[in-house]
């Protein structure tokens, strides 16, 4: 059956995650523990000092253990896929998967990002849920929440906003004064996949510089375009994700629209898994594809 892999990303972690892949993926492990300086085993595994969830470990670990439990699929003999794609983060594996980057390039990148956007302060993200994502642009404009934008356009009911952190918690009341709408302040400390972020984008583009990247041997779905990386433009999409929304809605509606009967998440959990049945069952235009064509 043909098949996208979706790797997830930020918020899928969990202590335990990858508990049955360190000891089989030997060479992995030790090249994460010298690129990081300490032990990814024990971070996933037991993560003693309460640091999983902190943004500068998070996602080193969540790449990780994404790599990890790709290299134990392949092992067991699944063909290859139409598609890779990756929830932001998870994008980073896709890329890897796809022969573009080494795994250790994946992860030094990979750790810088995180580093760049565990020093953003001030910034705040929440998960706006039954409300459609052209209903909660017109929101932020008629409340003049200027200084909050659209960061994840999920599914048809959930998506995500980023912005000032005052804001974020000032917008509370505001959306849940709307019948049905739901409001989760997220836990983070930067307003992640927004404008906010250009400076990081900025440092982290200059960052990249020193790592080859090669075109995908099969083709990644960018988060930014919601369609296929060209293959001479991989670093400055890179970039632009880190200050554009992620358009995963219109990536799944796109692979699927392109043959991929099924999707097979790689990684800890089924964040990704959970998010298909609502993004298939009400496909059609979104203000997310007007976004990615006008990107494009």
């Amino acid at each position: 059956m043909n098949h996208a892999v979706i790797f997830p990303g930020q918020g899928s972690q969990r202590r335990g995650m990858g508990r049955d892949l360190f000891d089989r993926c030997k060479e992995i492990v030790s090249q994460a523990d010298r690129i990081l300086g300490y032990s990814i085993k024990e971070l996933c595994l037991k993560d003693p000092d309460k640091q999983l969830n902190l943004t500068r470990f998070t996602q080193p670990a969540v790449f990780t253990v994404n790599a990890m439990a790709y290299e134990a699929v392949r092992e067991e003999g699944a063909g290859s896929p139409l598609f890779f794609a990756g929830h932001s983060l998870g994008e980073y594996n896709a890329l890897a998967a796809a022969n573009a980057i080494e795994f250790s390039t994946g992860l030094e990148l990979v750790k810088k990002r995180g580093e760049l956007m565990a020093a953003a302060e001030n910034g705040g993200m929440a998960a706006v849920i039954n409300m459609a994502p052209g209903r909660i642009q017109d929101c932020l404009e008629e409340n003049g929440l200027d200084k909050i934008e659209v960061a994840n356009f999920n599914t048809p009911s959930q998506t995500v906003v980023s912005g000032d952190r005052a804001q974020i918690e000032a917008a509370k009341p505001m959306f849940e004064a709307v019948d049905k709408t739901r409001y989760l302040i997220l836990p983070v400390s930067g307003a992640f996949h927004a404008s906010p972020m250009a400076e990081a984008a900025l440092e982290f583009r200059t960052f990249m510089e020193q790592f080859e990247f090669r075109p995908p041997e099969i083709p990644v779905v960018s988060n930014v375009l919601a369609r296929p990386y060209p293959g001479d433009d991989i670093k400055e999409l890179l970039c632009r994700q880190m200050t554009s929304p992620v358009l995963w809605m219109d990536s799944v509606r796109y692979m699927k629209a392109e043959g991929a009967e099924e999707f097979r998440e790689v990684g800890p959990g089924k964040v990704l898994t959970k998010m298909l049945k609502p993004i298939l069952d009400a496909p059609g235009q979104t203000r997310s594809q007007d976004h990615a064509l006008h990107s494009a």
